[in-house]
């Protein structure tokens, strides 16, 4: 049985490290159908619980400044090894995408479930970028559990952060790591416990 192209796309899939994400970036359209991609997952009531924040150009270094400001203010005894690294945080890539999450009460649609869709659309966005030549990595960090750094961002209180998409590039080829072998992880349930 030979694979179809769509599984051996799935199987090739990995994480680029946005250091290692340049130029050029996806343009404006291409962008669209990554997200247009994105936003084709499962969820329960069409609640749409996600958005996206566009990160890039001068907006990465400006974002970069404020997270310095944000880790002296969380630790003033941050390290200024930490300090560069935050600061560099969002340079890398030529594009982040954010995926906010918009986790609402809802009787029929649980906010675990709705946070699952979230984490799918984080998934899906990966899989598009590398489907249209360029390479993606999920981060999240502290940055993306801070109160302060969601207001700066202009989220509202209801609102998280799911991940930062960094997306470019890849300026190397990146080795395969080992994978779980999905027959150790499946059991067969009988019915009885």
């Amino acid at each position: 049985m030979s694979d179809p192209a769509a599984l051996t796309a799935l199987d090739a899939r990995r994480s680029v490290p946005s250091r290692q994400l340049g130029e050029p970036g996806p343009d404006a359209a291409t962008v669209l159908r990554m997200l247009e991609s994105a936003v084709r997952v499962p969820d329960h009531g069409k609640r749409v619980p996600f958005r996206f924040l566009q990160i890039d150009g001068d907006a990465r270094a400006a974002l970069g400044e404020f997270l310095v400001e944000r880790a002296q203010q969380r630790d003033p005894q941050v390290s200024s090894a930490q300090l560069e690294k935050d600061r560099q945080r969002f340079n890398h890539a030529p594009l982040v995408i954010t995926v906010v999450s918009r986790i609402r009460p809802d009787a029929k649609v649980p906010a675990e479930e709705q946070l699952m869709t979230v984490g799918c659309v984080c998934f899906a966005l990966l899989q598009a970028a590398q489907a249209l030549g360029f390479g993606a990595q999920w981060l999240t960090g502290w940055m993306a559990f801070d109160a302060a750094v969601h207001a700066h961002l202009g989220l509202t209180e209801e609102e998280g952060i799911a991940g930062f998409i960094h997306i470019g590039t890849p300026k190397t080829e990146i080795p395969e790591r080992d994978r779980p072998d999905p027959q150790a992880l499946l059991q067969l349930w009988t019915g009885t416990a």
